[in-house]
């Protein structure tokens, strides 16, 4: 088969690599229908994650169809359509019986694309199949389930939830990517007054208002005095960080009121200061963390009630062989306006029914 090859950093390519099969009983091999790139496989092209050992078939997000399970394998068999997570489960280990399979410490966690070959291929083996791959609803076509893979889940779980969003509160989101736009459409989910977007680029200032931003600002343009005119002074109740930069983490710890949140959801590649100066006096809640997925059922059947916005941010389609374009598009996102791209798409109008 053929697979997006990282061979360090700068290098990569699309190239004949060995098919996938089942090592344990717990794998499922699954076909690749759709798959999408993530800000994290432009920073592990960068060097920035140095765990990622060249050789390394890249991607963490996929919907497709199991071909082959192992002896253990109970939830999915062949021929059914799944979501495959971005984060695989041991089930059994301390923090996935927390529900934190992020920090799964039995051979799970973030591993596709990461420390073992990852989606971005016609041919993936999934790790602990029955906790790390969603049976899909025939209602949810796969470019808007690919989606649920990774960013609604991440944005949902570590901004918003990690945030404690409120009825009522008043929301920053640094950084309109495509974790931001889909924190800004978890965020509504609880009613928030207001939701502010800061961004550098006017494209995704725009993206963010048919979102649902109730106020967007230009990063140049001290986004901290339009939060605290909007909150007479006070500062957001929540604070999401949404870009992995010094520059735009210690911009939300200027934003964040006294007892508020700042919700770190971005990767980031170099330190940033932490004021403790000035935030030990205000009761500041600072957040990190890698998602979970326990969201992601919840987020399924939302998405199959059309209550997410998925399509709004899938601005690129591609065939599947042509993941060097698509990197390229998405990694010049400032000049191409990509958002989300999603490759090898293919729709599904009609639902195995299984026999019980």
């Amino acid at each position: 088969m053929k697979g997006f090859v990282f061979h360090g950093p700068g290098q990569s390519a699309w190239e004949e690599v060995p098919d996938p099969d089942i090592k344990e009983p717990t794998d499922a091999v699954v076909r690749v229908d759709a798959v999408t790139i993530c800000g994290t496989d432009l920073h592990i092209l960068k060097g920035d994650v140095p765990e990622v050992r060249p050789g390394t078939v890249l991607g963490h997000e996929a919907v497709g169809e199991i071909v082959e399970v192992g002896s253990d394998v109970r939830t999915v068999r062949p021929g059914d359509r799944v979501l495959v997570s971005c984060i695989s489960a041991c089930g059994r280990c301390r923090y996935c019986r927390e529900g934190s399979y992020g920090q799964c410490r039995g051979g799970g966690g973030w591993i596709l694309g990461h420390l073992i070959d990852g989606t971005q291929a016609e041919y993936v083996r999934v790790p602990y199949a029955d906790l790390s791959v969603h049976a899909l609803p025939g209602a949810v076509e796969s470019k808007d389930a690919v989606l649920l893979a990774d960013i609604f889940p991440t944005a949902y779980e570590v901004g918003v939830l990690n945030g404690r969003v409120r009825p009522g509160d008043t929301v920053a989101v640094v950084g309109a990517g495509p974790i931001g736009l889909a924190s800004i459409a978890t965020a509504r989910l609880f009613a928030p007054e207001r939701i502010v977007v800061v961004d550098l680029a006017a494209s995704r200032l725009e993206a963010a208002k048919q979102l649902g931003a109730d106020a967007v600002a230009d990063a140049r343009e001290d986004p901290e005095q339009l939060i605290a005119d909007l909150t007479d002074g006070l500062g957001a109740d929540v604070v999401i960080e949404a870009v992995g930069a010094p520059e735009s983490f210690e911009m939300c710890t200027r934003m964040v009121r006294p007892g508020g949140h700042v919700a770190n959801v971005g990767v980031h590649g170099k330190p940033a200061t932490l004021h403790l100066e000035d935030l030990w006096i205000k009761n500041v809640t600072i957040t990190t963390g890698l998602v979970d997925t326990h969201s992601t059922p919840t987020l399924l059947r939302m998405a199959a009630a059309g209550r997410l916005p998925t399509a709004q941010l899938v601005t690129h389609t591609f065939p599947l062989d042509s993941m060097e374009e698509a990197y390229d598009v998405f990694a010049r996102a400032a000049d191409t306006g990509a958002l989300k791209v999603v490759l090898g798409e293919q729709s599904h109008e009609e639902v195995a029914v299984r026999a019980t």
